[in-house]
């Protein structure tokens, strides 16, 4: 357990830093609450679990060997991210039509395979378990990426769904849903630099 302590850091770290789905998770826990984004976590921790196994059996080595798959997933990444952002912009604190809901579980785990950042974390983290052969990288990092981010993203919900007893006014919901969707817009750019 102990050799693993620096992987489950990085991976801590790496997760838990804001990024796509610590925004979007954050923002749904105050939009929505804690419990109608347990679904969007579901997503996440699956999802992020799978980018890890398939980054252990080399899709990651694929991704860095050939710069125009690299290119193309930060393009789609880029234009989904801008998308929810302007969504986010959007959004009407009292809204609750049809269209208005949290991600599905569905959702979450396929915006997982353009999440440039659980990409960079997952190929960044097989450095951590190079010395194992690959199923046994796959196994590895599947678990600590879906446990680790288990808590990450319980923890992000949790506080956007505190957060949303300090966002009665209609004023702070706004500044408070534009910060989020900067933040994405932010770090769609930040994809390209």
């Amino acid at each position: 357990m102990t050799e693993f302590l620096p992987l489950i850091g990085f991976v801590f770290f790496g997760l838990f830093s804001p990024g796509p789905n610590v925004i979007l998770i954050t923002a749904s826990g105050a939009r929505f609450g804690f419990q109608r984004t347990i679904s969007h976590i579901i997503g996440v921790v699956l999802g992020v679990g799978v980018i890890a196994a398939v980054t252990g059996i080399g899709i990651g080595a694929l991704l860095t060997a050939q710069p125009a798959l690299g290119l193309a997933l930060r393009i789609i990444a880029s234009v989904w991210i801008l998308w929810m952002a302007y969504n986010l912009w959007r959004a009407e604190p009292a809204k609750t039509t049809e269209t208005d809901k949290p991600f599905t579980i569905t959702e979450a785990v396929l915006f997982q395979w353009i999440n440039p950042k659980v990409w960079a974390v997952a190929i960044s983290a097989t450095a951590y378990v190079a010395s194992l052969p690959p199923i046994q990288q796959a196994i590895t990092l599947a678990i600590s990426f879906s446990t680790i981010n288990l808590g990450v993203c319980i923890f992000w919900a949790v506080a956007g769904s505190v957060l949303s007893y300090l966002l009665t006014n209609p004023v702070a919901w706004r500044i408070f849903m534009r910060i989020m969707a900067l933040a994405l817009v932010g770090f769609s750019a930040l994809l390209f630099l």
